[in-house]
């Protein structure tokens, strides 16, 4: 994955944004060419181009940030890279997911509010009444319980119902992504994640298009509406709270954002 996301940011930048005379009109490929990042980085042609073929697990994190400054990362690209090269020196088999008792009981105590508690592979591990009745009222509210967990990113790529669901479908998408993104990075030995990654390319047109521009986000904090088929759009912001222990696990509380609180205390509830 580190010489994907090198690749697909690579593609992004012109000569021209980092300084370079454009050079021939008709260029073979989109973006800077290795030729032309290399020396910017301060590594030979050949160094960088065994990077993007994964031939080179042993970059430094000096040349990581070399990187990330000529291809113009941000704060959030920057981590995630770091992440992958360490990814790339490690497949430990990650460990089954199991649900601590104590993050079960922290979304079971928010009763005003949708809550849920998500896995490294974008399942849902529990939710409240809440965000059962808003989220995915077709389901039993015991789903999360049982194999196969309820799960986000399918959802709202293998299920037809997921266009309605958000005002803006394709920001949503990108965001699954950007989840998935990241648990890899953190993850790269859990082959359940990655045979998730290959049922939704196989199965969603729109996943496998976005997949390989790798969109990152940290996905801490992201406002967004949502339609209801009883109270109409519903904004509310989402903030993701992380596991200390770094098993992947989090908590998502979603707050109602003005104009939005009357609509959620209405949410019909089984």
């Amino acid at each position: 994955m580190l010489g994907e996301f090198l690749k697909s940011r690579r593609a992004q930048l012109r000569p021209q944004d980092v300084g370079l005379r454009p050079g021939v009109r008709h260029r073979r490929v989109a973006g800077l060419r290795r030729e032309e990042l290399a020396p910017l980085a301060g590594v030979s042609v050949g160094y960088y181009t065994r990077l993007e073929q994964g031939q080179d697990v042993n970059v430094s994190a000096e040349v990581l940030d070399a990187l990330a400054r000529v291809l113009r990362l941000d704060d959030d690209e920057r981590a995630h890279l770091h992440r992958l090269a360490r990814a790339a020196r490690s497949r430990t088999a990650a460990p089954p997911e199991v649900l601590r008792p104590g993050i079960r009981r922290m979304v079971e105590s928010f009763t005003d509010v949708p809550a849920w508690a998500v896995g490294r592979r974008a399942d849902v591990l529990a939710w409240n009444r809440q965000a059962h009745a808003l989220f995915a009222p077709h389901l039993d509210f015991d789903a999360p319980g049982r194999e196969p967990r309820p799960n986000f990113a399918r959802m709202d790529f293998l299920d037809d119902r997921a266009c309605e669901r958000y005002v803006d479908w394709e920001r949503k998408a990108r965001d699954d992504i950007a989840y998935l993104q990241g648990s890899l990075g953190r993850f790269p030995g859990d082959q359940g994640l990655r045979d998730l990654v290959a049922e939704l390319t196989a199965g969603s047109a729109a996943f496998a298009a976005m997949w390989p521009e790798h969109p990152v986000s940290n996905c801490a904090s992201i406002s967004r509406g949502y339609r209801h088929p009883e109270l109409g759009v519903v904004t509310l912001t989402a903030e993701l709270l992380r596991t200390p222990d770094d098993e992947g696990q989090g908590v998502v509380v979603f707050q109602p954002e003005p104009g939005s609180e009357e609509l959620l205390r209405r949410l019909p509830q089984g």
